[in-house]
């Protein structure tokens, strides 16, 4: 334990505060011996990078608690499944940086229950590149996190019914192992189809707001002339 503490940068009384608190897992003993390893000494460091962010004990605590709950790598990717996402190794600091003050207990379940995140070891892999990249970039952009997971969710649910339906459409016109070779034909239509979907909601949305200014405008002439 005193080894543990010096390689950790704190004391041993810390030390049993976190075993206490249950933010390290408990050693392997053998008789009156615990043992630690490099995973002790690999959360002891999270712990303190996540203290020197402002995150507090007991926020960690909870963080550590979901992790531990958390779905392994292979469960959520999938063995030798193919895909063109490229998934994204994370320490919980470097998951920190990210989601600068978004990373609760809450957001962190919300996210491991997507399947967005999983764990391997002492690292978070997220799925995707490309969504790790465009929920920072909403969070920045003043979108709390956990309406970015929400949206997820439901992005999530209409996709897998998408997909589906292009399997209904295509599996009986396609020969065996064909399917792969039309994911970019699929692709092409969901991509024109939420561009010209986006393109009718921003117009009534912009078109909504310079009504509404304009109508106001004529009640208020009109209160005028009476």
């Amino acid at each position: 334990m005193t080894e543990l503490a010096e390689a950790a940068g704190i004391t041993v009384r810390t030390l049993r505060f976190y075993r206490e608190r249950k933010l390290i897992r408990p050693p392997r003993r053998e008789g009156r011996i615990a043992w630690y390893d490099e995973h002790h000494l690999a959360r002891l460091r999270t712990i303190a990078a996540l203290l020197e962010r402002g995150h507090t004990l007991n926020g960690i605590a909870e963080l550590a608690e979901a992790f531990e709950h958390g779905r392994g790598v292979a469960e959520v990717l999938g063995i030798d499944r193919p895909s063109e996402e490229t998934p994204v190794r994370l320490s919980p600091e470097e998951l920190a940086d990210h989601f600068a003050g978004e990373v609760t207990a809450e957001n962190l379940a919300a996210a491991l229950d997507l399947g967005y995140l999983a764990l391997d070891g002492d690292e978070i892999v997220h799925l995707s590149r490309r969504l790790l990249d465009v929920s920072a970039s909403l969070v920045r952009q003043g979108v709390p996190l956990a309406t970015v997971l929400e949206a997820g969710s439901r992005v999530r649910e209409h996709t897998d019914a998408l997909a589906g339906l292009f399997l209904t459409v295509m599996r009986p016109h396609t020969p065996p192992g064909g399917l792969e070779k039309l994911r970019p034909l699929a692709k092409a239509v969901v991509e024109a189809e939420l561009s010209m979907a986006l393109d009718r909601h921003i117009a009534a949305a912009e078109g909504t707001t310079g009504g509404g200014g304009g109508g106001g405008g004529g009640d208020e002439a009109g209160d005028q002339r009476s």
